[in-house]
């Protein structure tokens, strides 16, 4: 629970709401509304096809109210689904408002690819880390010879998609790629620097600019 309030300023804080005052009185808004009023939008949590269709619908108004000024997408993920994720993906590559990513945690599995595939600057805190590796089964895998020889070839045809995403990206070369995710690689932020993950180590100062 958040109760916070400074005497004669424009803003306090409580319980996760914002008391703000402006020329046309006192309102409340949530925590949430104000940083996507500030174009801050956080993939935070497991990636699913929920999580996918809000982030869908937020990307969407803030395009609608100017396609122009950049959004920034705040990550800290462990991954997910990786048809959601590719929504994610999809959604960031199409969309008319510059995106820029910050990993302000981790950025595993799916949520490096999103961290990476940022176009208009890609950036991690000095403690953020970063872990890419091959498409996993989710699930116990039974059936007959011919269905699981089929999951067999779809999961290949998604590890080859995945690598080339990531090649496209990082600027190394697919068998790089290839055999980095062939395990769990942890990246420091250095590390994802030097990989081509990131562009720039950043201090959480970066994270407090406006969108301009």
């Amino acid at each position: 629970e958040i109760s916070a309030c400074l005497v004669g300023s424009e803003m306090c804080i409580r319980d996760r709401n914002i008391i703000e005052k402006s020329s046309n009185g006192i309102f409340q808004i949530s925590g949430d509304a104000k940083l996507m009023s500030n174009r801050k939008v956080f993939i935070e949590g497991e990636i699913t096809p929920e999580t996918a269709c809000e982030f869908v619908k937020k990307i969407m108004i803030l395009n609608m109210q100017d396609p122009d000024r950049p959004i920034d997408l705040l990550i800290n993920t462990p991954g997910g689904c990786i048809n959601s994720g590719m929504v994610y993906y999809d959604v960031i590559q199409a969309s008319k408002a510059p995106i820029r990513t910050f990993c302000i945690g981790r950025a595993h599995s799916m949520g490096a690819i999103l961290l990476a595939c940022g176009n208009h600057g890609r950036y991690i805190l000095p403690h953020g880390e970063v872990m890419i590796h091959e498409p996993l089964l989710g699930n116990h895998v039974s059936g007959n010879s011919s269905s699981i020889k089929s999951i067999s070839e779809s999961l290949l045809e998604t590890k080859h998609k995945m690598n080339q995403i990531l090649a496209t990206h990082t600027g190394q070369t697919e068998e790089t790629v290839e055999k980095a995710t062939g395990y769990d690689h942890y990246f420091s932020a250095e590390e994802s620097r030097n990989f081509g993950l990131v562009d720039e180590i950043i201090d959480f100062g970066k994270l407090l600019e406006e969108s301009e």
